[in-house]
């Protein structure tokens, strides 16, 4: 059995090699060094240039550590990870054979631990990308890309601007609401996780609107962000969903932040979605986890999600345009052919492109 199917209810799901999920606050200086896989170990630091100059956590990683473990640190990975900088960090690392750990905020695979700053969650998975010179994302996936562990530290994320914390936010929504529908995702843990990831996002995200620095809204919000996509499980088969392709179509081609990108597009991908009987079923198993009470009416019920999903955004103050980022209408069948796998033409592509223009230029 590789397939998970609804009727008769049955599947298989297998986890990846996550071995500790540490969560609350300074569980960074109270757990780090105990992570490290041997005494002996020497972790190097991989991070952006924001968290490394603009904040102190970089710094304090690092005397956590001290010189006995911390062979150093590579702070200058840019959005959407361009490849020229991953290939410095990676020579970095070649250069000591002594390395054995990976800490990042994010041939030869070294034991890694994530410390997130954001909610986008890609921490859970055995998923990555990065960006090649053409501006064009390429994915890659392999069981070992996963860390070993992760480690939610509310204090380590209460510096995070404001935008991009409640726009990964909205990424991790995108990743429940089609992890839900998704063909392969399992009943459990896959969809009951994400059912309650979902609850935690509408609820949370607003209350941390309102109170930035309240670390128990924060530390909630990061375990829904890992509900959100840590139940894929390694034998989830494709892409998460349409939203998710437009999001990469989007994304390192036009330098819009993929949180952004999932704004854009998750409430009209769900209300496409809704026409689809099976996939509207799914979809409305979520309405009573954001506090609205079901119809009957599947169809109906998922285009209720659609637009509670577009006034979660408008309401955190997310609502943005292709405009804004200065992408022209002449550019909609580009973004529709790449979202669309090559179409361009035919049912799918119509209905991708229906959505594209829609999207504010």
């Amino acid at each position: 059995m590789t397939e998970s199917i609804e009727c008769p209810l049955s599947g298989l799901w297998k986890p990846t090699h996550l071995q500790r999920l540490y969560y609350g606050p300074s569980s960074v200086q109270q757990h780090l060094k105990s992570c490290l896989p041997s005494s002996n170990s020497k972790a190097f630091i991989i991070t952006g240039s924001s968290l490394a100059t603009k904040t102190p956590f970089i710094k304090q990683i690092e005397e956590l550590l001290t010189e006995e473990h911390c062979a150093g640190t590579f702070s200058d990975i840019k959005q959407h990870a361009p490849v020229a900088q991953l290939d410095q960090a990676t020579d970095a690392v070649g250069k000591d054979s002594s390395i054995d750990t990976i800490i990042s905020k994010t041939g030869k695979f070294l034991y890694h631990i994530a410390i997130p700053t954001t909610l986008g969650a890609a921490e859970c998975t055995f998923i990555a990308g990065y960006t090649r010179g053409d501006g064009v994302k390429v994915g890659v996936a392999d069981p070992e890309l996963a860390p070993h562990v992760i480690i939610y530290d509310s204090k380590f994320a209460v510096e995070t601007p404001r935008r991009l914390w409640l726009s990964t936010g909205i990424r991790s929504l995108d990743h429940a609401i089609e992890l839900l529908y998704h063909p392969t995702a399992t009943e459990v843990p896959a969809k009951q996780l994400v059912l309650t990831a979902i609850g935690g996002l509408f609820k949370y995200l607003p209350k941390s609107k309102a109170e930035p620095n309240n670390e128990e809204y924060i530390t909630r919000l990061q375990l829904a962000s890992f509900s959100s996509l840590f139940p894929l499980g390694t034998n989830v088969k494709g892409g998460l969903g349409l939203s998710h392709t437009l999001g990469y179509a989007l994304g390192s081609p036009y330098s819009i932040p993929h949180g952004i990108t999932s704004c854009l597009t998750l409430g009209k991908v769900v209300k496409l979605k809704a026409e689809k009987p099976e996939e509207a079923e799914q979809i409305a198993r979520a309405l009573p986890f954001i506090g609205q009470a079901s119809s009957g009416d599947t169809k109906q019920d998922a285009i209720k999600v659609g637009d509670a999903i577009e006034e979660l955004v408008r309401s955190l103050g997310l609502e943005s345009s292709l405009k804004q980022y200065g992408v022209g209408k002449d550019q909609a069948p580009n973004i529709t052919k790449m979202a669309a796998g090559g179409q361009e033409e035919g049912p799918m592509y119509d209905q991708v492109l229906a959505i594209v223009n829609n999207l504010g230029f």
